[in-house]
């Protein structure tokens, strides 16, 4: 049985209506890559073998060009190949790439110069990393746009967005279609505002909590760039929204009182392990909840324990083509 025939035969109860798919062209899609860089190659792990490449057909196209050129550069420097552990790339919509280079050992200005000599050859920014240690030859930061209203979204290379560049746009659309009756909106891991900055549109306010400070340290920027006024943030995780909602006080609120609002919806994007049981019972107070998984195994975990709730909406986005994994987009009402 297929993913798509296995979630289809999972859903066949919470789900009467026909489960649309969103297909990903098969390759070209990804646009953040992460390697480990051994014997001259970038490697991949999987079933716990390595696999020695020096191409990548699933990153964009901006990547695939650049990972030889890279390589070639970094296996012709011993100082720059030496104790380089890792090598990560970022891609946005006008095709500009950030990479970052993490190392086991210190950083000298030896290196630094090396790496801004190359920064300067390849025309791209670099990231270097060691422990307690980070140096960015450009910027820090990777500005990217989202198709809705041309907003301007940052990310760094510590921060987690939505990997596969032409699924992200239809999913911001899918979320948009699927609200009703919109007042204000709690949003739970909200990264670095990918799903945030269209809602503010939609929504009268939009809180919105993450627990990761360089995501936090985007959406500010992003903010700021924007000019948006409506939308209001706190470095907070699920579990402590929850005791937040329960009266506990927190200096991260910043003078924000969670009580102010009139919250119509809850937005879900949470990791592979799904939301906690204190982040169920939270949730089961609102009568919609926007859930976007990446887990489907997770996702139906977590819709089973909401007895009081249906999915009123769903699609699937296979971002990752030929392997099993499945991002799902829903809403769920409270009968």
């Amino acid at each position: 049985m297929n993913k798509f025939n296995k979630i289809k035969e999972e859903l066949r109860d919470k789900y009467k209506n026909n489960l649309v798919i969103n297909f990903s062209p098969a390759s070209s899609f990804r646009a953040r890559c992460e390697f480990s860089y051994q014997k001259n190659h970038y490697v991949m792990h999987k079933l716990n073998k390595k696999i020695y490449i020096n191409k990548f057909n699933d990153a964009s196209i901006c990547i695939q060009r650049l990972m030889p050129i890279l390589l070639d550069k970094i296996n012709s420097s011993e100082e720059i190949k030496f104790k380089l552990f890792q090598i990560n790339f970022r891609s946005n919509q006008k095709n500009k790439v950030m990479i970052t280079l993490i190392y086991h050992k210190p950083i000298d200005d030896s290196l630094i110069d090396k790496i801004n000599a190359l920064s300067d050859e390849l025309d791209i920014n670099i990231i270097i990393r060691s422990k307690n240690f980070i140096y960015g030859t450009i910027d820090l930061f990777l500005e990217d746009y989202l198709l809705y209203k041309k907003l301007i979204i940052y990310q760094t290379d510590n921060c987690f967005t939505q990997p596969n560049k032409f699924l992200v746009n239809k999913m911001i659309h899918k979320v948009i279609d699927y609200i009703n009756k919109p007042n204000d909106l709690l949003e739970l891991y909200c990264g670095v505002g990918t799903f945030t900055l269209p809602l503010s549109f939609i929504f009268k306010n939009v809180f919105a909590t993450e627990n990761n400070r360089d995501s936090i340290k985007c959406l500010k920027k992003s903010l700021d760039k924007n000019n948006i006024l409506n939308i209001h943030h706190a470095r907070l995780s699920s579990n402590e929204v929850s005791e937040l909602i329960n009266g506990r006080v927190f200096k991260r609120m910043n003078g924000k009182n969670i009580n102010d609002y009139k919250f119509s919806h809850i937005l879900l994007d949470p990791p592979r392990s799904g939301i906690s049981s204190e982040v169920v019972e939270l949730v089961k107070s609102f009568k919609n909840i926007i859930y976007v998984s990446c887990n489907p195994e997770t996702y139906l975990r977590d819709i089973n324990l909401l007895k009081k709730h249906k999915v009123k909406k769903i699609e699937l986005f296979d971002q990752f083509p030929n392997k099993k994994h499945l991002e799902i987009v829903s809403i769920l009402e409270k009968i």
